[in-house]
This record gives C-alpha cells, sequence and structure tokens, in this order.
C-alpha cells in the first residue's frame, strides 16, 4: 500500500518529548552513553515513519531500514528526568541509502546534548537484503529533503575521530611499527 507524501515538512523534524529515565543513569551521575542513542533511535522512527518508513510499513510491505554506521557527539550531560527533544535533519539520500543528522536537545533549555550523524540502508525485509525504496517512499523522501535542504548543513558532518597532531590534522595511529 502506497504512502501519500505530506504536503510539508518540519525542518528540521522535531520529536516529541522524552525523559531521561532514572534507570539509564550510570555511576558516574548521568546518563550512560548507550541512551543517547536509544533517544536518537526513537527520534528517528518518530520522523522517518512520516514518509512511510514506520512499523506498519514493516507489517504490510515487508521493508524496514538499518542503520549502516553512525557517528555521535557527547556534548553534554543528560541526568534523571532531563526532558529532552530530538531533532532529525535528512541530508541526502539515494535508492537505497538515507544520510541523516540529529541533535539531542533539553526541552526546556534548549541546549544541545548530543549530536549523530547516521546513514542507513534500505532493507527487503523477506530477502534480508539492501534493495531500492519503492517510488513513493522515494517521492516521499524527496518532499522531506527539500524542506530539509534549506537548512544549514551541520559543521559536523563527515568529522574524522583522531588526535589531531600540532597541525590540526589527524594522522593514523603508529603502533608497534604499523599503521592502524
Amino acid at each position: 500500500m502506497e504512502k501519500r507524501a505530506p504536503i510539508f515538512f518540519f525542518a528540521p523534524f522535531v520529536s516529541s518529548t522524552m525523559a531521561v529515565a532514572p534507570a539509564w543513569i550510570d555511576y558516574n551521575g548521568h546518563m550512560n552513553m548507550a541512551y543517547y542513542h536509544v533517544l536518537f533511535d526513537k527520534a528517528v522512527e518518530e520522523g522517518f515513519s512520516l514518509v512511510g518508513l514506520g512499523q506498519d510499513y514493516l507489517e504490510e510491505r515487508k521493508g524496514s531500514f538499518f542503520a549502516a554506521e553512525t557517528h555521535t557527539l557527547y556534548k553534554r550531560e543528560l541526568k534523571a528526568g532531563d526532558p529532552v527533544r530530538v531533532t532529525l535533519q535528512l541530508v541526502d539520500f539515494d535508492e537505497k541509502r538515507v544520510h541523516f543528522y540529529l541533535e539531542i536537545r533539553h526541552a526546556t533549555e534548549g541546549w544541545v546534548a548530543a549530536t549523530s550523524e547516521g546513514l542507513s540502508l534500505h532493507m527487503d525485509m523477506r530477502a534480508r537484503k539492501v534493495a531500492p525504496f519503492p517510488d513513493d517512499i522515494m517521492a516521499n523522501l524527496a518532499v522531506m529533503k527539500a524542506a530539509h535542504g534549506r537548512l544549514a548543513k551541520p559543521p559536523v558532518l563527515g568529522r574524522v575521530i583522531g588526535i589531531p597532531n600540532k597541525a590540526g590534522i589527524n594522522e593514523p595511529l603508529l603502533v608497534s611499527g604499523t599503521r592502524h
């Protein structure tokens, strides 16, 4: 069953408000890093359900999307009970992939707790293989990208992890005579 594209998308998409659960707090007294990904994942599900990639898509059409790569930056601690919202910006897509950017923000104070850049792959769940998006999903992604394309490109996209040298350039780590 094809899903029609919404008339417009908020840019960026803003998730419902979620709260940091007490069980997510680690021995350092702040939210454990794993639960930042729980919040990001909930927002991805909420945001991409608008283009037709929700649980009903899996159940009715046997399609879904899987995370292929993520890059997370932790900027500020979250504590038990903190209210948060997650923004989602569709950066790009092609026939089999979506590239997106997320920010977890304190819902009442507005500061950014963490960012995540993600790349997900569209899956044919019958074959459990990467497959092209159906035409209606592609059309919906195009509408979302048109709205999100007006947003500034997040400066952290494509960031490389490493310890910068004095010139500010990341070099491979030299361990036991080999580069890693």
